[in-house]
């Protein structure tokens, strides 16, 4: 692990990235501020916490609100779109990579989303400590003089990734959140990224993980309430629905990279699928934006 010491502001190094923000220290530039606005694809975890006040992002052209004490929680390759400056609002963000998680001690699997929900509700005594884990990393990144190993800032990092871990399967899990299901749904779901344009078939996919085809569609449907054929086919609409609205892509040129070979097939199978055209999905985003 990496010894030597680190300056103020963020964590970052060959092997580790980390940022946190608040409203006690944000970003000070306009321009940044702006550009920090714009729609863009997230190469980074991404963990904000609501003090206080209440606030909405976009994630995956899906609106999220949250409250007092409520946690988003969002991961690499997701459209992320923050909104503009909320008055009286209190909140800490925290950033990190996958690089950063590789020198933690343990594996997180709520960070692949298992149960389908990316907010976290707190009791208040989770709630205090969950603050106060933020307070300590925005203390050691942007208020100490002395900068501090990278030991104990991952240390911290690695205690407020337990806390969310525990709270997320709290009531949903076994009681071994680790357990062989869940591990191959996060397995599953990895596959599903890794290989999505080439649109692998389930069978391919239950393969792969050693499973068979029956045991495949029990636990995602156990996990995500559809059949493996269902997620494969939603994950893909939502990229093809990313893409739409934050690229430049012609219908056939995003066609061909979603690993389709006929695009007039696309654009019929994205209308089934979302129950709007390509064209009506565009005019849609578009009077959105106007509000």
């Amino acid at each position: 692990m990496q010894e030597s010491k680190q300056k103020i502001q963020s964590l970052k190094n060959d092997k580790v990235t980390l940022r946190v923000v608040s409203n006690d220290n944000p970003y000070l530039s306009s321009d940044i501020q702006q550009k920090l606005l714009q729609p863009r694809r997230l190469t980074s975890y991404f963990i904000v916490l609501i003090d206080s006040g209440s606030i909405t992002y976009n994630l995956d052209l899906q609106d999220i609100t949250l409250n007092d004490g409520q946690l988003l929680f969002a991961m690499p390759n997701q459209v992320f779109v923050p909104p503009s400056k909320t008055d009286n609002l209190k909140y800490f963000k925290l950033l990190f990579d996958d690089n950063t998680l590789t020198l933690l001690p343990q594996q997180f699997p709520f960070l692949a989303n298992p149960l389908n929900s990316q907010t976290i509700i707190f009791d208040s005594v989770t709630r205090d400590r969950v603050r106060k884990v933020f307070e300590i990393l925005n203390q050691i990144l942007h208020i100490d003089k002395q900068s501090t190993d990278t030991e104990i800032i991952l240390a911290y990092l690695n205690s407020l990734l337990v806390e969310l871990n525990s709270v997320y399967f709290k009531n949903t899990a076994p009681s071994n959140i680790l357990n062989t299901n869940l591990s191959k749904f996060i397995e599953f779901k990895l596959a599903v990224e890794t290989h999505l344009t080439e649109q692998p078939s389930v069978n391919a996919i239950a393969e792969k993980l050693s499973l068979t085809t029956n045991s495949l569609y029990r636990i995602v449907k156990e996990y995500s309430g559809i059949s493996p054929k269902d997620f494969l086919t939603n994950r893909l609409m939502i990229e093809a629905q990313r893409k739409l609205q934050y690229s430049n892509l012609s219908v056939k040129e995003l066609a061909y990279e979603l690993g389709f070979n006929d695009p007039d097939y696309f654009s019929r199978f994205f209308k089934k699928c979302t129950g709007k055209s390509v064209s009506e999905f565009l005019d849609s985003q578009q009077d959105l934006s106007r509000q």
